[in-house]
């Protein structure tokens, strides 16, 4: 693993793992019918991946657009659309607008996408080609909404921020008819159950019921609560319209006598964003920025629907989260909305909501909870637990006790770290029995609370202005994870908040497999500090006995010569050729040549060379290095080969005592420098004794020596005595 000090690293204790909570957004659900499996499924966004209920794979960005038909499900961010099979693989990309995508229209096997810079493009869904691009100006008509009138062929109404509508051929690329409009723009375009019968919500709360075929409104409705968000009608048999709005109420209408019936208020506390009656079934499904999804049935006098099924989280962001039980597998939760929940780990069928406080039970069950002035302010900080009540009251009751410090340290279950949140956006952890900081990492918004799993095997954090909690893995419980202190200058890099879905991406597990591989693999950096003596970690028998490689010939001598066999073979000479003739030895000259002095005919070796060439650039890594490489009889020769009578010189002595000088000061090698040292001196001791300039050198190198010795041996004496205190002292 290389040094963290070299560059920005994220957390190497925490990886995301997913989020807790989080059910819809302010995107409208899409409703889509599996013809196998016969039932509806619902499909909600939740920043950056889409329910299904089943869970989407995670895109790179938060979802912008999201729309389904009987075989994909579509979902646009920033400017690309992609197409999921099976809710998991992305089987098409869609590319080609220039601004981020808003509206997305399935259209038989073309997709209709409209940017935010008013462009409108038809994909071939299979070839993922362009089939049609259409430019409108923003000034004159701003796309707001689109639809497909039953049973008109080919065809694709839009409406207009400025209340007009269009209706388009898309496949001859003609404009067939405008529609004036209401002088208010256009929010929904909704298809009613009569074929050319088309409902308009407009932003000014008004409802149209327009007959596109003859361009005659049928029938008007005024919403008291501001722009319609959301249209749907039954089809069961019931001529019902249920309108959304932006405060969380939903009217229902009666189209056949063309009165207003009942109203479904707080149904959201926040916008509708999407609501959907199912196909001839009395259900509807509403969804909202509360993080809300609930299914309403309609089968009470009156008309007015009741709550069947919700999955609900927090619709204000939590503020403090802990884990319940040893177990590991539910985390409570208490967030601004003033609510306490309890999530799973393992299932959201297992969530429960505790409800929210009031001081009177029995006036919040008329009224409601929203309308309760009695009402308890949101939960600052919780403990829980189990009590046994003696008293034998006619009421059993469950206690809470709030005695939790504030702040957002967290310990791991054995006590070794200590986890901490800032508003910088850093979540830190610290080692106690070191005191050090071993794992920084930054993420996208500040967490207000954490809480460390019993086990150990996940960290929960809520952040500001997230609705949801999300978990973090703990990788060493997995995996060799090495833990050292962090350095002071060290710049943590933003990690992005886990999803609702557990699957990591491909990416980033090859990142941890690299890393994970690179701690398998780690090398020790040559020397560890500056300050410390480094040793070779060359095996002993290539420096240790240098000085006795005299004696070791020695004893490795044989005790006699080689004898020569007594029956060896006897072979004459012969010269090659046609006939066979005797090779007749030759006789030596008696002006034959003698060698006086072997320096004279002496070759230079590589180490002599390198040595040399120091003379000028003062750099001796090349000739240490190739010392290391040799063995302790080459090392001698190499050595001898230095003095003049072996064809060296005074100036290359000179040079290796420079280099002696060099490991010492840079301390590293000192094993070697000690070793390559003492034979120099066995060698040349005479000789460097009657050179000035050899003994000067010679003084320098002693001085260095005794330098880093004393160095070396202050710090032996402060450990033995350290060691001795311990042992001694009665602890």
């Amino acid at each position: 693993m290389s040094d963290m000090s070299a560059g920005k690293k994220g957390s190497v204790i925490f990886s995301g793992f997913r989020a807790l909570g989080l059910y819809s957004n302010h995107l409208a659900h899409v409703l889509r019918f599996h013809k196998k499996h016969r039932e509806f499924y619902v499909l909600t966004a939740v920043g950056q991946c889409f329910h299904t209920y089943n869970v989407s794979n995670a895109l790179p960005e938060d979802i912008s657009s999201l729309a389904a038909d009987r075989m994909l499900v579509y979902a646009a961010y920033g400017k690309l659309i992609c197409a999921f099979a099976k809710n998991k693989e992305v089987v098409h990309t869609y590319t080609g607008h220039q601004a981020d995508v808003h509206l997305l229209l399935p259209f038989g096997d073309h997709l209709i996408s409209v940017d935010k810079d008013n462009v409108v493009i038809i994909w071939d869904v299979e070839s993922e080609d362009t089939y049609l691009q259409i430019s409108y100006d923003k000034a004159s008509f701003e796309v707001s909404a689109l639809m497909h009138p039953s049973t008109y062929l080919n065809k694709i109404l839009f409406g207009s921020s400025q209340g007009s509508l269009q209706l388009w051929n898309i496949k001859s690329n003609k404009l067939l008819f405008t529609f004036p409009g209401w002088a208010s723009a256009v929010t929904v375009l909704q298809q009613t159950p009569a074929v050319d019968v088309v409902g308009v919500g407009l932003a000014s709360g008004q409802i149209i019921i327009h007959n596109i075929r003859f361009d005659e409104t049928l029938m008007k409705f005024q919403q008291d609560w501001g722009p319609v968000t959301a249209l749907s009608f039954r089809t069961d048999g019931h001529p019902i319209m249920a309108s959304g709005s932006p405060i969380g109420h939903i009217g229902l209408w009666d189209l056949e006598e063309k009165k207003f019936v009942t109203q479904m208020r707080n149904a959201h506390t926040t916008a509708i964003a999407g609501l959907t009656f199912l196909q001839n079934e009395p259900l509807l499904i509403t969804n909202g920025a509360d993080n809300a999804i609930r299914v309403w049935i309609f089968d009470v006098a009156g008309g007015d629907g009741r709550l069947l099924r919700q999955r609900t989280g927090h619709s204000a962001p939590p503020t403090k989260i802990q884990h319940h039980d040893q177990s590991s597998l539910n985390i409570l939760s208490a967030g601004q909305d003033g609510t306490l929940q309890s999530f799973s780990t393992v299932h959201e069928r297992f969530n429960k909501s505790l409800g929210h406080g009031t001081l009177n039970k029995t006036r919040a069950k008329k009224k409601g909870v929203t309308n309760d002035t009695a009402k308890l302010p949101a939960i600052t900080t919780f403990a829980s637990g189990a009590i046994f009540i003696l008293d034998s009251s006619p009421k059993n009751e469950n206690f809470m006790f709030i005695c939790l410090p504030p702040g957002h340290p967290r310990c791991s279950p054995d006590g070794r770290w200590l986890i901490t949140a800032s508003m910088d956006c850093t979540i830190r952890t610290w080692d106690l029995p070191s005191g050090s900081l071993v794992d920084c990492f930054l993420v996208d918004a500040a967490a207000v609370s954490l809480s460390m799993s019993p086990t150990g095997n996940f960290l929960a954090s809520s952040h500001v202005d997230g609705l949801g909690i999300y978990l973090w893995s703990n990788n060493t419980l997995c995996s060799l994870v090495s833990l050292r202190p962090l350095p002071a200058d060290y710049e943590p890099t933003v990690i992005m908040l886990p999803g609702t879905c557990p699957s990591r991406d491909t990416e980033e597990e090859d990142v941890l497999d690299a890393e994970s591989s690179e701690m398998a693999e780690y090398i020790s950096p040559a020397q560890l500090d500056e300050h410390l003596i480094t040793l070779s970690l060359l095996p002993d028998s290539r420096w240790k006995n240098l000085l006795h490689l005299d004696i070791i010939k020695k004893k490795n001598k044989p005790k006699e010569p080689p004898k020569l066999p007594k029956a060896a073979p006897f072979f004459i000479p012969t010269i090659p050729g046609l006939v066979p003739q005797f090779a007749l030895p030759s006789t030596p000259s008696e002006d034959q040549s003698k060698i006086v002095n072997l320096g004279v005919l002496a070759q230079k070796s590589t180490f002599y060379l390198q040595l040399e060439n120091t003379l000028d650039n003062n750099s001796y890594e090349e000739p240490v290095k190739l010392l290391r490489e040799l063995g302790p009889s080459a090392i001698e020769t190499e050595l001898r080969s230095l003095s003049p009578d072996m064809g060296g010189d005074v100036r290359v002595m000179q040079s290796f005592l420079k280099m002696i000088s060099s490991i010492l000061q840079s301390k590293r090698d000192f094993d070697l420098a000690q070793a390559y040292l003492a034979l120099f001196l066995k060698l040349h001791l005479r000789f460097i004794a009657d050179q000035p300039e050899l003994m000067e050198e010679a003084e320098s190198v002693s001085a260095h020596l005794e330098e880093t010795w004393m160095s070396m041996q202050t710090l032996l004496n402060q450990n033995i005595c350290v060691l001795s205190y311990i042992k001694s002292a009665l602890l």
